[in-house]
């Protein structure tokens, strides 16, 4: 009887969780081209016999986000999220909801079903207790940052090696999630049960890290890297003389940009770090984009298209410092190559929806982090450290391409006189360093891999090889 009448007080029973209501959780895949991200809503009934809701982007570990505005009637949904510029209009028919995503402009199809739980991905690599070794959560202070992160010290006599992770770019957490995956936790597990220390941090913005990750420069980043390097320096468990850095993608500029600062940096490893520069990937037709948008069978056409466009950023980039000129002027130079397109084609990157996504890209590079990224020469800093360097990649890698970017990182390194490094072309590996099968970037979340074992077993080996004394 009390929930019957609970219904009844809940407008004709349609807040109810049951078959065929809307209260519940719902569970859906938005195909957003370079990835797939799982989406769950939150939908509950309110004590004004409306509806509130909260979702979640489980693959980018996002957890508890509101929505502002939730409203159901005739069966239809909308779900509005203002302060990230989206929304989602469906239709519920049954246990299933058919509709579109928007953010910014863009629409994506996006259906949603009912589901009683949510079960997350095998990932049979994720670390679980007992450890062998200690954690604990550490902070200390950069410049007015507040950085936060897990050191995980080996148990027995001391003083241990330790390696500090850098993580690519975007806002990161300590574990570097990504797509479900825990890659820096994995490695960090790994390394510290053969002796290892390791310090994880979280990103400015992120977890208990204060600031902005991507009103951060690399030198910043350089500088956040440097203060980790003293925390590290200073505690009594640690070799001072045996710290070194793990920086994977973005984290590869920042790691040897520190090291190039400081002789407190012991070693240097690059997991799919760059050795050539975005325009360098560009001429040489093997940037990140083009390799991508071949793999998805793009027209030669499109990809000339989209290769003039980043080469356009990046000029502007180099001229203009303001970022909302640097926009303003990015959309007039857009405008300009457009005209020489086909008709077709004009009318493609001209559509509505082609137009926001490319405003949502030029005020993307714009920020200081994407900025100092595409300006970014690696060969200019790698010409100047000359402490062991251990660059790794994986063979199949869409995002930095191992066989133009590991022999460059070798002639840099030669070219500025060190003669410690070792260059490892991992076969079979994306950018992630898993084991994958069709290894493009929507395949991360896919695969149960998180970090391949033959890799960690090389990282491991190597180091332990440099930091003996």
């Amino acid at each position: 009887m009390g929930k019957s009448f609970l219904c009844l007080m809940m407008v004709m029973g349609s807040a109810c969780a049951q078959p065929g209501g809307i209260a519940g959780t719902w569970l859906g895949t938005l195909n957003a081209g370079a990835a797939k991200l799982r989406l769950a809503f939150h939908i509950s009934p309110n004590s004004q016999g409306g509806f509130t809701s909260t979702f979640d982007s489980l693959d980018q570990n996002a957890n508890g986000i509101p929505v502002e505005e939730t409203t159901f009637s005739d069966s239809k949904l909308h779900l509005n999220m203002p302060r990230m510029r989206a929304q989602y209009d469906g239709t519920l028919n049954g246990n299933e909801i058919t509709g579109t995503f928007t953010q910014g402009g863009m629409g994506l199809p996006l259906t949603l079903k009912r589901v009683d739980k949510i079960e997350g991905p095998n990932r049979p690599q994720e670390p679980k207790g007992p450890f062998p070794y200690d954690a604990e959560d550490v902070s200390y202070e950069n410049k007015g940052i507040h950085l936060a992160g897990t050191l995980t010290m080996p148990r027995g006599t001391g003083p241990f090696p330790a390696a500090l992770m850098i993580t690519g770019s975007g806002p990161q957490d300590r574990d570097e999630f990504l797509f479900g995956h825990k890659p820096f936790w994995v490695i960090a597990d790994f390394l510290t049960r053969r002796g290892i220390a390791v310090l994880r941090l979280d990103d400015r913005g992120v977890g208990k890290s204060t600031g902005t990750s991507t009103q951060a420069t690399l030198d910043d980043m350089a500088d956040d890297v440097l203060a980790g390097i003293a925390f590290l320096k200073a505690h009594k468990g640690i070799n001072g003389k045996q710290i070194g850095v793990i920086g994977h993608s973005e984290g590869g500029m920042v790691g040897p940009l520190a090291a190039s600062k400081s002789s407190d940096i012991a070693f240097v490893v690059l997991l799919a770090g760059p050795g050539v520069s975005f325009q360098q990937a560009i001429d040489s037709h093997q940037s990140q984009a083009e390799l991508a948008m071949r793999q998805g069978g793009a027209s030669e056409q499109m990809i000339g298209y989209n290769n003039a466009i980043q080469s356009m950023i990046i000029r502007v980039l180099r001229n203009e410092s303001n970022p909302q000129t640097a926009m303003t002027m990015m959309q007039a130079e857009a405008q300009k190559l457009n005209t020489s397109l086909p008709e077709g084609l004009r009318k493609a990157v001209e559509s509505p929806n082609a137009v926001a996504a490319a405003n949502r890209n030029f005020m993307q590079v714009s920020t200081p982090e994407m900025r100092a990224i595409l300006l970014f020469d690696p060969g200019e800093v790698l010409r100047k450290i000359k402490v062991p360097v251990l660059a790794m990649n994986g063979s199949r890698d869409m995002q930095i391409y191992a066989k133009q970017n590991l022999p460059a990182i070798a002639t840099a390194l030669a070219e500025g006189g060190n003669n410690d490094f070792t260059i490892i072309d991992l076969p079979g590996l994306n950018h992630l360093f898993q084991k994958c099968d069709k290894c493009t970037l929507t395949e991360y979340g896919d695969l149960e891999e998180t970090f391949s074992p033959s890799a960690l077993t090389t990282l491991a080996e190597w180091l332990i090889r440099h930091t003996r004394e």
